[in-house]
């Protein structure tokens, strides 16, 4: 009879103190269970041949053989310059092979996507490896929900229980904007106008209920922290704002706009989407009301799922009117004439919850508690700063704040010609940057070198010059 081999094997075998995993001939090694064994020193034993039979293929990426990235070696990671941190060369290379697209590619566009990850891609198989084998296992799926939301409050300084889970930070802000009431003195909302636009669009939504929406100008790619004195006022209801912003990585102060904010009695909701898991944050210290992010970009995550906070003072005081079974208290309780919500965070959860991407959420924030966000912080404040002296020698038009404390990971290069042109010349130079409106994105992570940020501006200033 075929038997599946599973992660759940692998680990078994580890906990008896196996060192191998004895196969037969008909046997099925699922590809989580390759992986995690291969990642474990864990061999494959039997009789009669091991099968190589697994559920998904393994692929190797294959960049452009025209165009050679600078390959990273023990002394030589970050070729002319010296990073001098938490993580150290060894440490870097180490973690370089945990992402297989690094040995062939320059991924440089993490603010829109980071790299894939082994441990990500064996979560993702471990979910399709328990679906195949076990068919439903509902209650280990929502294990894995809860335990997802317990990585992330661990992340940003929270507690479990004040953490809520969504489809996207638009489902989040959506589900902020349901509670409020817009019919009393303070019916104001304050956004900013470095907001990605879907947080602007759902609250311009929201005047047809009441809502009056302002926006603190952006003035030469950044805010002013003045103009938050001027616009959050007595009637102001909640304050909305981006802690990074997405066009040129322009850091705000949140300290300094909650203090205000608060001073005049709003609401403060971040959106940390440009921001989580590259800048140090604690939500409970700096007295965040409402934090929200996805996991996609510096999180290691995929597209479908992320993740909000809401201080648990606060939870009481909120009622979602975007709801659904798994934000009431008890979802087994299936009485569809009561709506008794959920007395922690889980009521701002709606219906059947993303199971699968978190597991890959999980996986990809376990990497970023695991390398600690304060190491990650300073070797992404290192890689900016190379960014923009390479970019200097280059000529480029840097759009981005040369001044580190009010800088994300993101160094923004203005074009005057469509960005996603060059984003696709870059691929065709194995290098991956993001276009946004006028600029081209080049967001390193923690896992990218000098000598890789060296090579991408040298090629962004190549195709600039090519096209005259």
């Amino acid at each position: 009879m075929k038997r599946f081999i599973t992660a759940s094997d692998v680990q078994d075998i580890l906990r008896s103190g196996g060192t191998s995993i004895p196969v037969g001939p008909d046997d099925v090694i699922t590809s989580a269970a390759r992986d995690m064994a291969q990642s474990k020193g864990l061999a494959f034993s039997g009789s009669g041949g091991i099968p190589r039979v697994t559920l998904s293929p393994s692929h190797t990426v294959v960049g452009s053989s025209t165009y050679k990235i600078p390959q990273p070696s023990p002394g030589n990671v970050d070729g002319p310059y010296r990073f001098s941190g938490i993580l150290n060369d060894a440490d870097i290379l180490k973690w370089r092979e945990e992402f297989p697209i690094l040995k062939n590619i320059i991924h440089a566009g993490n603010c829109s996507q980071s790299a894939q990850s082994k441990r990500v891609r064996a979560a993702i198989n471990a979910y399709l490896d328990n679906w195949l084998t076990v068919g439903m296992d509902w209650d280990s799926w929502v294990t894995e929900v809860n335990l997802a939301k317990a990585e992330f409050a661990k992340l940003i300084g929270a507690d479990a229980d004040e953490i809520a889970i969504a489809g996207c930070a638009s489902d989040c802000v959506s589900s902020i904007a349901s509670t409020l009431d817009y019919s009393g003195k303070r019916s104001k909302i304050v956004a900013t106008e470095v907001e990605f636009p879907t947080v602007g669009h759902i609250w311009l939504a929201h005047q047809k209920y009441g809502a009056k929406i302002d926006f603190v100008p952006v003035k030469d790619g950044h805010t002013d922290i003045q103009d938050y004195e001027r616009y959050v006022d007595d009637d102001t209801l909640l304050t909305s704002v981006t802690h990074v912003y997405y066009q040129n990585g322009y850091k705000q102060d949140l300290d300094a706009i909650v203090d205000i904010c608060h001073r005049k009695g709003s609401l403060v909701m971040v959106d940390g989407y440009q921001a989580c898991g590259t800048t140090p944050l604690d939500v409970h210290k700096q007295k965040i009301d409402i934090y929200l992010t996805g996991n996609l970009k510096y999180l290691f995550g995929i597209p479908g799922i992320a993740f909000m906070y809401v201080n648990k003072k606060l939870v009481p005081l909120l009622k979602p009117a975007r709801t659904g079974w798994f934000g009431q208290e008890n979802p087994f309780a299936f009485k569809v004439r009561i709506l008794d919500y959920a007395s922690d965070g889980r009521r701002f959860d709606t219906g059947t919850p993303m199971v699968l991407t978190s597991y890959a959420a999980r996986a990809g924030m376990q990497i970023t508690n695991e390398v600690g966000v304060p190491a990650i912080a300073e070797r992404i404040d290192f890689l900016s700063r190379v960014a923009i002296e390479e970019a200097d020698k280059h000529g480029l038009d840097m759009v981005s704040p040369r001044d580190i404390s009010k800088k994300g990971g993101t160094t923004a290069i203005r074009l005057n010609f469509d960005s996603h042109e060059m984003e696709v010349e870059l691929k065709k130079r194995n290098v991956i940057g993001s276009a946004r409106g006028n600029v081209i994105r080049v967001a390193p992570h923690f896992y990218t070198t000098a000598n890789d940020i060296i090579y991408v501006m040298a090629q962004i200033a190549d195709i600039i010059k090519k096209r005259g």
